[in-house]
């Protein structure tokens, strides 16, 4: 039997050791999804070093075979300390593939460097005009010889400019249906003939990217899985993109919310937490994401022991993503007028600049409006209802 108040306090230790103060007010101040490279990739090598990059992978590729509660723990512990949020593109998204699917020599070639962080991934999914509707890619592959060459465009292209290496969906064949004639191929995004172009969001950060491919020679051998049947590749991938943990994460945030709301004015005399409306909205969010937290731990269950877990994956991220935005809602109406000034020199990295209120005003806004597209990224939760009314009610 595990002790977890053991478990807890070790983490704790590792966290109190191991982030500087200069990553926790990064952590403290990013209001992106994930934290910049420079940050995130400082923070990914000393979680490497004690052998926690990789928590969840198979416990021969480097994981920790941790259960449902350490994980939770784990998450919940690094949320509390503001540790780097670092982007799940290569940890939790292309290493789970090529560890199902890769060759012998596929995992020996990505896998390390994955967990040290010497590789950082993009992922080259949508398109302009096939973002939720994925199948109708158009990004095309001509095999020629030892290569394919590849031309087309990717957008919405998170950390492709901080990137080595990007995983990409390309359209080989166009004979059968949609979802057919589609590769799965692991290559640079230095080769000659790729651009990338910003996308600047409307909180202002530079997450996303358009990427241009001309004429791209790719080597065969970043082919994963078999030609044409990048399809099952792709479906496999998105199960763990969107079977993601929320609610340990939001279930933190909601008590950092509480513990701002407990000593904010509610424009008087007494706490916002006083305030019976806003503590009943808060009740109501902890309520919901301790329902959602249960199916996790299903999902989390039925990925750690190699079962495919099929469309509750869609649910979870409907639920997640929606509560996500009420949180943020939440701390929008806790921070007031604060969260009103646009202020992206206090939250850049290794800056000088305090922030103006509180750093929880500071990223209230940012965060709010780039969790806008938290409901579109990954399947827009549209999509995903429709994934759940077919493969449950069989309509």
């Amino acid at each position: 039997m595990i002790d977890l108040g053991q478990f807890t306090d070790e983490v704790r230790t590792f966290i109190s050791e191991n982030l500087t103060p200069e990553l926790k007010r990064a952590g403290e101040l990013c209001a992106g999804i994930y934290a910049d490279q420079p940050v995130a990739l400082e923070w990914h090598r000393i979680l490497h070093k004690q052998g926690w990059s990789v928590p969840a992978w198979p416990e021969e590729h480097g994981g920790t075979n941790w259960n449902l509660e350490q994980h939770a723990i784990f998450q919940r512990e690094l949320i509390l300390a503001s540790a780097p949020t670092i982007t799940p593109n290569a940890t939790r998204m292309v290493g789970p593939v090529v560890i199902a699917f890769g060759t012998d020599e596929q995992k020996a070639q990505y896998l390390p460097r994955i967990r040290s962080g010497d590789d950082w991934w993009a992922q080259g999914y949508s398109e302009p005009g096939s973002g939720s509707d994925l199948a109708s890619l158009q990004c095309k592959a001509v095999r020629e010889g030892d290569h394919y060459i590849i031309n087309g465009t990717k957008i919405w292209t998170t950390h492709a400019q901080w990137s080595n290496k990007i995983f990409c969906l390309v359209r080989t064949d166009n004979s059968g249906k949609q979802q057919q004639g589609i590769t799965f191929l692991l290559f640079d995004i230095d080769l000659p003939g790729i651009e990338i172009r910003p996308l600047i969001s409307i909180s202002g950060d530079h997450e996303f990217n358009q990427v241009f491919f001309e004429n791209v020679r790719v080597p065969v051998a970043g082919l994963l899985g078999e030609e044409n049947d990048g399809w099952t590749v792709a479906k496999y991938l998105l199960q763990h993109e969107r079977s993601g943990s929320y609610a340990p994460g939001l279930k933190t945030r909601i008590e950092l919310l509480k513990n701002f709301a407990a000593q904010e004015g509610n424009g008087g005399p007494q706490p916002l937490m006083d305030d019976a409306d806003f503590a009943r909205k808060i009740a109501a969010a902890e309520i919901d994401l301790s329902v959602m937290e249960s199916f996790e731990q299903k999902i989390f269950s039925a990925v750690n022991n190699g079962e495919t877990v099929g469309a509750i994956s869609s649910a979870i991220k409907v639920r997640g993503t929606e509560m996500r935005q009420r949180v943020t809602e939440l701390v929008i109406e806790a921070v007031g007028y604060y969260g009103l000034p646009y202020q992206p020199e206090a939250r850049a990295f290794e800056t000088n600049t305090a922030p103006i209120g509180s750093t929880l005003a500071a990223t209230a806004l940012p965060q709010y409006l780039n969790d806008r597209a938290a409901t579109i990224y990954a399947g827009s939760n549209e999509i995903q209802r429709n994934i759940m009314t077919k493969a449950v009610l069989g309509l």
